[in-house]
């Protein structure tokens, strides 16, 4: 996996030194130089990660479905044994959606104020891994980071997960520093493409209506805004994506 590129220089953060100077600085914070952050209540939220949750879970489980219509009527030794190669991929892909929406999206990770990383990292190759075609990298040493990094760690890589139209590289880092975490998400891939709304909700929440594709985005500026934190985003004409927040 290669590493995030550095550089050296008086006033740089650790984030922009592990970014290559890619990014620009969003302040989400209060006092941020940007039009008025629209709010979205506790009922609004939850309708729009219920729909993002029923959207990507509608494809494996219509599948289990319908695998389970056709073992019903099929005779064939050969052909049922491949109805069952269906719904056990189907089953995981169900499985690891959950897992992973669990942690993004839900109070997953016990009740504690930490979250071991490797489960966020179990969740990311169970997402993305299965149809191989996001090949991922892992640069985070910590053994835990607060249930709200996790959260935002997650998002984050689902917002450029999902921009990686053909598949690419995913990198994935984050540390502790003295001014709270550091998170930097960078994709790259052959086809790169970052919806304008997805951008929008990243730097300015829920400004109008948010569609449930933009929960992530929308709950990671959430808790970054909460917190105080910037978020960092490269140009659209850098070539690649890279997101970074520090809170």
């Amino acid at each position: 996996m290669k590493r995030f590129r550095r550089f050296q220089g008086p006033g740089r953060s650790r984030l922009r030194r592990l970014t290559g100077g890619l990014l620009r600085v969003v302040t989400c914070g209060p006092g941020a130089n940007r039009p008025p952050l629209a709010t979205m209540n506790a009922i609004e939220l939850a309708s729009l990660l219920c729909s993002r949750l029923c959207h990507d879970l509608l494809s494996p489980v219509g599948a289990l479905n319908n695998g389970i219509e056709l073992m019903a009527d099929e005779q064939d030794p050969e052909m049922r044994e491949r109805c069952l190669e269906l719904l056990a991929e189907s089953a995981r892909a169900s499985a690891a959606k959950l897992k992973f929406f669990r942690l993004a999206f839900g109070a997953g990770g016990g009740f504690g104020e930490e979250i071991d990383t490797r489960e966020a990292r179990a969740a990311l190759e169970g997402l993305f891994g299965a149809e191989k075609k996001i090949q991922l990298g892992w640069m985070v040493s910590a053994d835990k980071l607060p249930k709200d990094a996790i959260k935002v760690l997650l998002n984050l890589a689902l917002v450029a997960g999902d921009a990686l139209v053909r598949g690419g590289q995913l990198d994935i880092g984050a540390e502790r520093g003295a001014n709270g975490t550091e998170i930097v998400i960078r994709a790259e891939g052959p086809r790169l493409l970052l919806d304008p709304n997805l951008r929008q909700t990243l730097e300015r929440g829920a400004a109008g209506t948010v569609e449930p594709r933009a929960a992530g985005a929308w709950l990671a500026h959430a808790l970054i805004s909460e917190a105080g934190g910037k978020l960092q985003l490269s140009p659209p004409d850098s070539g690649m994506l890279v997101i970074g927040a520090v809170f």
